[in-house]
């Protein structure tokens, strides 16, 4: 077989073992029968796999690679919090980097050769993705992959956590339902963005299973940004019937809405009720005081570390999908309709 197709799943399926169990034979670990040890390192041998492992006589690095697709976001630095807590108990460095590929949701190709050079153990990715040459350089290299809050639709094999975003994005819109507003208003991220769609359409099943149409221009496509919230509102304001209500689907959404309402002489909550989504450190801070749903950022970094952890040590998931639950935070962005 040819180097470049020995992959741990291969060596695993003809060796009849589980990748776990020929991670562990390539990292040393004590825990696998010599049959079977001897058998995976055989396969190993024959097909001149090389692992990360491989020339490294004290192993990787100590570090993991953590990927966001913006340094610059305050929900980035909450994720990073979660990461380095778990991290530095198990006494592993991160290497924190954006991603700078053409959509900004892919690190470009070099990122694979420089995670190689700094010998790397494992990769968080944070609303990130890899094609599917890098997923197989990664198990190439023996480098176990994570994903935080997935920017495409995850795959089977690769380990993800993320967030109740459908049912986060209902719980928003009813509770504006249940303040008496019917003319609800949406802002969300990009439109291919998995997490952006499933807030979207929670706001759309609240309001059908409302009995409330939802009127031409009053779903919009945003990018999470601040400018977009500001741009957004404004083409909400200059609609001939504005809503009374906006979800917008970032916290960071949210405060550029309150510039846009703010520059347009209207009041939040008194004329028009706003409701944002992350619950990052500076939404209790606004003014007034952002109504938001919890995105539990830091749980879900810390998560995904105990999981990479795990996969780094050669052991087996309990599962491979994780999503953590989006409570309603209410506080004084929003009232009833009047």
């Amino acid at each position: 077989m040819d180097n470049q197709r020995a992959t741990l799943a291969q060596i695993a399926r003809d060796a009849g073992v589980s990748v776990p169990t020929v991670s562990k034979v390539l990292n040393g670990r004590p825990d696998v029968a010599a049959t079977t040890r001897q058998r995976v390192q055989a396969l190993l041998d024959e097909r001149g796999y090389t692992g990360r492992t491989a020339g490294r006589t004290t192993g990787g690095a100590g570090l993991i690679d953590l990927v966001l697709r913006d340094l610059g976001s305050p929900w980035a630095m909450q994720i990073i919090d979660g990461v380095e807590e778990h991290a530095h108990r198990a006494g592993f460095g991160v290497v924190v980097s954006a991603a700078h590929g053409r959509h900004r949701s892919r690190p470009d190709r070099r990122w694979i050769e420089q995670l190689s050079a700094r010998r790397c153990d494992g990769v968080l990715l944070v609303l990130s993705d890899l094609s599917a040459s890098q997923h197989d350089q990664l198990a190439e290299l023996g480098i176990p992959v994570v994903v935080i809050d997935p920017a495409g639709q995850p795959t089977p094999d690769i380990p993800s956590v993320g967030a109740t975003n459908w049912s986060g994005g209902l719980a928003a819109t009813e509770h504006l339902l249940g303040l008496g507003h019917r003319r609800i208003a949406v802002i969300g991220g990009p439109p291919d963005v998995p997490c952006s769609r499933a807030r979207v359409d929670g706001y759309r099943a609240a309001m059908n299973a409302a009995g409330q149409r939802i009127p031409a221009g009053y779903v919009r496509a945003g990018d999470f940004t601040s400018p977009s919230g500001y741009r957004e509102t404004n083409a909400l304001l200059d609609l001939s019937r504005p809503p009374t209500a906006i979800f917008a689907c970032s916290d960071e959404t949210a405060w550029g809405a309150y510039e846009a309402l703010y520059e347009r002489g209207a009041r939040v909550p008194d004329d028009m009720s706003v409701v944002g989504f992350d619950d990052v450190d500076g939404a209790r801070w606004a003014i007034p005081p952002l109504t938001t749903v919890r995105q539990p950022l830091t749980e879900m970094a810390a998560m995904a570390t105990r999981m990479l952890l795990a996969l780094m040590n050669g052991e087996e998931l309990d599962s491979r999908r994780i999503e953590l639950a989006t409570p309603l935070v209410v506080r004084h962005s929003t009232r009833p309709v009047g």
